[in-house]
């Protein structure tokens, strides 16, 4: 596959913002593109470097975000890995080595369940830490809510957040139901606040490596400092912060750590491995519906996969 233009992939990007579930002659008459120019564009990108996604308030579903680490044997780190991946709950895994060497994961956590946290680690690794995560700036508000839809939602849910450009007749197949029925239960997602948004994504593979740090303090002139690099803040509650610079592995690993390292408490490289984003990617298209009990009654316990 050719090296995508990085000027059509742009011009794209700026078209879904802006228009991210119209169709492409609609798209086309509002802009005043011609439609085959367009429709090109669409074929050589989407669903290869660039996915329309929906984005959730997963709050309003009442699940928690967490961030871990956890020390485990190089001889057994790829069989931890593809254990923890068969798990809904857990968002991604990278290998990862610093302040625990093993694997560094995101996972959600119904609100229900915190007391079930220790024991889904313990499955995993006798030595790690987590951490609850909320995005930064953290305005110290929580209004969890509860998973009290039926299960047809949840396979909507994924459905959309795989791709949120899927033809409504093709969800209407799937779920089994009328095109008006799932355009009201798109409605009745976003009347809830679950559905906030939907978004174009961009997968370029472009970073490989990635500098996670903890700090109990936040220095904010770090994000300026190294605005060069793609940096993701996060609020860890009740125990600071957290940082992630991606960069890619051509780079002075060394002298990323060098320059991190004194804006952060502690510190840890992820690796993201080709084998762990297939790994990571693969579960995304049943995330939701694996969580929820069929009969729609909540989840599913985070310790029972």
């Amino acid at each position: 596959m050719s090296e995508p233009i990085m000027e059509e992939l742009e011009f794209l990007v700026g078209l879904f913002e802006k228009y991210p579930l119209e169709s492409l002659k609609k798209i086309a008459e509002k802009e005043g593109i011609e439609y085959y120019k367009l429709k090109r564009l669409y074929d050589k990108y989407y669903g290869k470097y660039i996915t329309v996604s929906a984005m959730y308030d997963i709050k309003r579903i009442g699940l928690r975000s967490f961030v871990a680490f956890m020390n485990v044997p190089s001889s057994s780190l790829m069989k931890t890995a593809v254990r923890l991946s068969r798990n809904p709950f857990v968002s991604y895994i990278n290998p990862a080595f610093g302040f625990k060497n093993g694997l560094s994961m995101v996972f959600f956590v119904p609100n229900d369940q915190l007391e079930l946290i220790d024991k889904f680690m313990e499955q995993h690794s006798e030595d790690y830490e987590y951490y609850e995560v909320r995005a930064y700036p953290y305005s110290g508000k929580d209004d969890f809510g509860k998973w009290d839809l039926s299960y047809d939602y949840a396979i909507l849910m994924d459905i959309l957040k795989n791709n949120a450009r899927t033809p409504i007749t093709t969800i209407a197949r799937e779920l089994g139901k009328t095109r008006p029925t799932v355009r009201y239960m798109i409605n009745k997602l976003k009347e809830e606040g679950i559905l906030t948004n939907f978004y174009p994504l961009i997968d370029m593979n472009v970073h490989d490596r990635g500098v996670i740090g903890i700090t109990k303090e936040l220095d904010e002139s770090v994000l300026e400092k190294f605005k060069e690099y793609e940096i993701l803040p996060g609020v860890l509650v009740r125990h600071g912060y957290i940082l992630e610079w991606f960069f890619s592995s051509k780079e002075d690993l060394g002298t990323k750590i060098m320059e991190f390292s004194q804006y952060v408490d502690k510190i840890l490289v992820e690796y993201f491995d080709e084998t762990f984003k297939e790994m990571n990617d693969r579960r995304l298209a049943k995330r939701y519906q694996t969580m929820v009990k069929k009969d729609g009654n909540g989840y599913h316990p985070i310790t029972s996969f």
